[in-house]
């Protein structure tokens, strides 16, 4: 029998869980995409508390050292309320007080540690919500530059062209050199119906491409299936949001009911999403217990691992491939990881974005918090997503002449072994 368990079994789990952010949607889309990331809320640590007097005010701050001199600080601090000149309407005090935590956070030189003043943790809330107004796609950082990690379908950002490995040049005529996720989001972003321009630069061109954007609500997509006359069944995925587990699940159901046992997941562009999903669909394929995904917390934590909540309703007739591609991030890593390296899926495409690190959202004032990286995540044989992604066990890479024939050679090659696989 190809099942271990019979069509019943998709209805047993509930239909309310929880879920830990695997990697943030910050303006245009993040899930920083996952994230994969994961955002923990409210988690209390053990620190030495102070009252200092701080701008006037009794304050408790953290004793980061006994020898740290913040003599420096409060020197140039007195030197720019007495001495800068200009004729803009200065910052008041509160808003330097954000402008230092911010610099703080810049100096850790990761791009997903960031602190969110008032205004910027509201956007930032809002938009993990899953609507936003934007251009629909991920962003994040590489080589010191802001890199697009994937465009939604059907979004403007797609419309437009937008591809994954693009790099960002300029927001509106700033430059983003050196600049900050959260920053270039923040200038992405803005209110739908207005227009951002946008200067990219694209391997294989000779200059950089100038793409006028109009901003619209954007919703994120989940998952589209498709069973094909060939007697495969195509799962594609689009993020792991809170509803993706259920979704995958009906998607699993229906592939159960077609008496097929070929199946091709498509993670190519999704940049990821919730932690808890990509464990969740894993558990589908993998017997309770198994590893799914490692958190490495550095020498003074033990780590997390992540196991199979053992579905697994599947037996070893299974076919299964899982496409990736440089879009592929976060929680679609966690996934395709998991599964190639159980020896469940055979991985097909290009190699992953290689986003694999935890931020925790920590609040500094009840309207400030700090997004901090805490941990890193490790596939089950303690391969670092972070360092590189993941490779695909056979690599097909599309070439310009494929795109412009609308030819998927990726697709082609994973239906080819698919169907030769007896």
């Amino acid at each position: 029998m190809f099942y271990n368990l019979c069509y019943n079994i998709l209805h047993m789990f509930s239909e309310n869980r929880k879920f830990l952010i695997s990697s943030a949607i910050i303006g245009v889309f993040i899930f920083a995409g996952g994230f994969a990331g994961g955002y923990y809320f409210g988690k209390d640590r053990g620190v030495d508390i102070e009252r200092v007097n701080l701008l006037n005010k009794e304050t408790d701050i953290i004793t980061a050292s006994s020898t740290v001199d913040f003599a420096p600080f409060w020197k140039a601090w007195n030197i720019l309320n007495e001495r800068y000149v200009s004729n803009k309407d200065l910052p008041g005090d509160q808003e330097r007080v954000w402008g230092a935590i911010s610099g703080l956070a810049n100096s850790m030189g990761d791009p997903y540690t960031a602190f969110f003043p008032p205004a910027e943790l509201k956007s930032f809330e809002e938009t993990i919500s899953g609507e936003f107004s934007g251009v629909g796609m991920e962003v994040g950082t590489r080589d010191k530059s802001i890199v697009v990690i994937s465009p939604l379908k059907d979004t403007p950002a797609y419309k437009a062209g937008i591809k994954a490995g693009d790099r960002i040049l300029k927001i509106d005529e700033a430059p983003t050199n050196d600049m900050s996720v959260e920053k270039a989001v923040g200038l992405i972003r803005g209110k739908k119906g207005t227009t951002v321009a946008l200067s990219i630069w694209r391997d294989g061109l000779k200059e950089p491409l100038d793409i006028k954007i109009v901003r619209e609500t954007i919703q994120i997509p989940t998952i589209d299936t498709e069973k094909r006359p060939d007697g495969i069944f195509v799962v594609k995925l689009y993020s792991f949001t809170a509803t993706s587990p259920n979704l995958f699940r009906e998607a699993l159901r229906d592939f159960v009911l077609s008496g097929d046992d070929k199946l091709l997941i498509d993670l190519r562009g999704n940049p990821g999403g919730y932690l808890e999903a990509s464990v969740d669909m894993a558990s589908w394929f993998l017997p309770a217990g198994k590893v799914v995904v490692r958190e490495d917390a550095g020498k003074n934590s033990e780590g997390t691992v992540y196991r199979s909540k053992g579905y697994n309703i599947f037996n070893d007739k299974l076919k299964l491939v899982i496409l990736v591609n440089k879009g592929s991030a976060s929680a679609s890593e966690i996934l395709a990881g998991a599964l190639s390296e159980h020896g469940v899926a055979k991985l097909i495409g290009e190699k992953t974005f290689g986003k694999g690190s935890v931020q925790e959202l920590i609040k500094i004032t009840p309207e400030a918090s700090l997004k901090v990286t805490i941990a890193r995540w490790l596939t089950p044989n303690g391969l670092s997503i972070s360092e590189g992604g993941l490779k695909p066990e056979v690599e097909v890479i599309p070439t310009d002449e494929d795109i412009k024939n609308n030819r998927d050679p990726v697709m082609e090659k994973a239906i080819e072994l698919l169907l030769n696989n007896k």
